[in-house]
């Protein structure tokens, strides 16, 4: 059985655990991180050590971090990666990553590591499947009846479980409105993507969209 692990970090990461829960049959491991930390960690393993981390996570196959600070993500993934983790995906894009130093780790270890704004544009490649098979970029199959939108089947999800909610609300809603309103379902979801005027919250909104209209043209 597949092992994932998830690094919680105070709200962020729990409705993952939920999704992988639901939707999946994966085994998983968790890591509890506190919500404030200092700006600045100067030494991130000793600060690590003494929050007692659990480091039983690092015996999963693959990890999402929601550490969400440069400090203790490098730390982590130097961790996994003396582990032998396969795969370290971690939300909230560059600003919460030394992009550099965690580039060279990956060359030297072989580790994959992909640092993504949003976790629903995830691709699978060959470290971070089956994972990223079922979560990441949404894919649908869809059904129509009447010109209105029938049943939504979820083949690969968002990990926050936005697009399980919209697949079910959508139902009902005629075909040529369907594409608009998954987008708007998905952004009204208590996702915890950035809302700025760009990127986060919209960029997942827009896959969704596309997502549906995708399906709609492919239908059988």
């Amino acid at each position: 059985m597949t092992v994932i692990g998830v690094i919680t970090r105070g709200k962020y990461g729990h409705r993952l655990i939920e999704t992988i829960r639901e939707h999946s049959d994966f085994s998983i491991v968790t890591a509890d991180l506190p919500e404030f930390v200092p700006m600045f960690i100067e030494e991130p393993d000793e600060f690590l050590e003494a929050l007692d981390f659990d480091r039983n996570v690092f015996s999963a196959e693959i990890i999402v971090t929601y550490s969400l600070h440069p400090d203790l993500t490098s730390s982590i993934a130097r961790l996994a990666a003396e582990a032998g983790v396969r795969s370290l995906i971690i939300p909230g894009g560059p600003s919460r990553a030394s992009i550099p130093e965690l580039k060279k780790l990956s060359e030297a270890s072989g580790m994959d590591i992909e640092v993504d704004e949003i976790c629903c544009t995830l691709e699978p490649n060959a470290f971070n499947r089956p994972f990223a098979d079922l979560f990441g970029s949404p894919i649908l199959k869809v059904k129509t009846k009447d010109g209105k939108i029938s049943e939504v089947e979820v083949i690969k999800g968002a990990p926050c479980g936005s697009t399980w909610h919209m697949a079910k609300e959508i139902v009902g809603v005629p075909v040529k409105d369907a594409p608009p309103k998954a987008g708007l379902l998905t952004q009204h979801y208590p996702c915890k993507a950035a809302r700025g005027d760009l990127g986060g919250i919209h960029e997942s909104g827009e896959l969704h969209k596309q997502a549906l209209i995708k399906a709609l043209e492919s239908k059988d």
